[in-house]
């Protein structure tokens, strides 16, 4: 098995911490009007520029990198504010029109220890929140301090939490999957104070989209399959096939009996599966491995015809039961008229995006 990083930026922060020493986290935390990311999107920064991650492009990352390279020369975080209305930018930079608060923390590092345990529990595929307290000393220099709190933290009523997480605003965030900003209130008032605030961010593993089969669907779906932000597997039983080379976005690779990895795989509520094995020679048996699983997706390539003749021959041998066989995706893909390799990926590509969305709700970011 040859495993890849994983594409959450924090997961990658995580990693490239070993490598950069000096790196520089801007997060947008808040936002008003139209804007072109939001709160959640999160950019790193090096001396030289953009290392990963977007904060929608534009005026609105440029003025944010500035920043960052600032901040990582003085070492001093903060809290930087856009008004994507002003006069001091032109019309067609102000196209978004809206207001955006950017938190820039100038040395992550301090909390590796944090992006540690988010990232133990990413690769366990645990969700969590992540929370971010940010405020100022007595002489107005910026303070941050960083939290993981996994799902089972925030379950478990008998592990006691800081007072300043309270479980119901952990649920809402996770339930609603959208982060959120909480003004903390001055010690001295029982008002908020506008300057300090915690940034609770639910961070949650990327679907899983398995692929059986290492051919040119495959690789190409692979490849779609990374731009629309799944976290990709490809099985195949050749070694010549499953490599780095023609696979180098894939986060796993697996090579062995392709009916087995798929019967051995973790296959849960969010994996999707695409049978697409060389000449159909082993779609049948993947099939039959991946038919009574949870799995929120599987789709088999193929004629209508030899389709037809597999359900036949399924519902014979009794392996599998009508209302599992309806459930499948057979001729996969959406009608597009698709020929080329390329032109059926990207039909199957948007059939995942269709179900993707119906079935486990998730929301398109800008």
């Amino acid at each position: 098995m040859i495993s890849l990083p994983q594409k959450n930026i924090f997961f990658a922060l995580f990693k490239e911490m070993k490598n950069i020493n000096a790196l520089s986290l801007a997060t947008i935390v808040e936002t008003k009007g139209s804007s072109p990311q939001i709160p959640g999107a999160s950019a790193v920064f090096s001396s030289s520029g953009l290392v990963m991650g977007t904060l929608g492009g534009g005026i609105l990352e440029g003025h944010s990198q500035h920043k960052a390279i600032e901040a990582l020369k003085n070492k001093s975080s903060l809290i930087a504010e856009f008004d994507l209305t002003s006069d001091s930018i032109s019309e067609e930079e102000a196209i978004c029109g809206g207001q955006v608060k950017v938190l820039i923390d100038a040395m992550p590092e301090k909390h590796f220890k944090t992006f540690r345990d988010l990232s133990t529990s990413y690769k366990k595929r645990m969700p969590g929140v992540l929370a971010t307290v940010f405020g100022f000393d007595p002489d107005r220099k910026a303070l941050i301090s960083r939290y993981w709190i996994d799902n089972d933290q925030i379950d478990d009523l008998n592990i006691n939490l800081p007072l300043i997480f309270p479980r119901k605003e952990l649920l809402g965030v996770l339930s609603r999957k959208k982060p959120k900003l909480l003004r903390i209130k001055d010690n001295l008032s029982a008002e908020a104070n506008p300057d300090n605030f915690i940034f609770l961010e639910p961070i949650f593993p990327l679907t899983q989209l398995v692929i059986a089969g290492a051919g040119h669907i495959g690789q190409a779906l692979a490849h779609l399959g990374t731009l629309l932000n799944f976290d990709v597997t490809v099985i195949d039983d050749r070694t010549e096939y499953v490599n780095s080379e023609r696979f180098p976005e894939t986060d796993q690779l697996i090579v062995g009996d392709i009916g087995q990895s798929v019967k051995d795989f973790p296959i849960s509520s969010d994996t999707f599966i695409v049978i697409v094995t060389r000449g159909h020679r082993y779609d049948a048996e993947v099939l039959k491995n991946c038919i009574s699983s949870p799995a929120a997706y599987v789709g088999m390539i193929g004629s209508r015809r030899k389709i037809a003749l597999l359900k036949e021959k399924s519902l014979t041998e009794g392996w599998a039961s009508q209302e599992e066989l309806d459930r499948i995706h057979a001729p996969i893909g959406l009608e597009i008229n698709s020929t080329t390799v390329e032109e059926i990926a990207v039909s199957i590509a948007a059939q995942l995006i269709l179900v993707r969305s119906q079935t486990l709700g998730e929301e398109r970011q800008a």
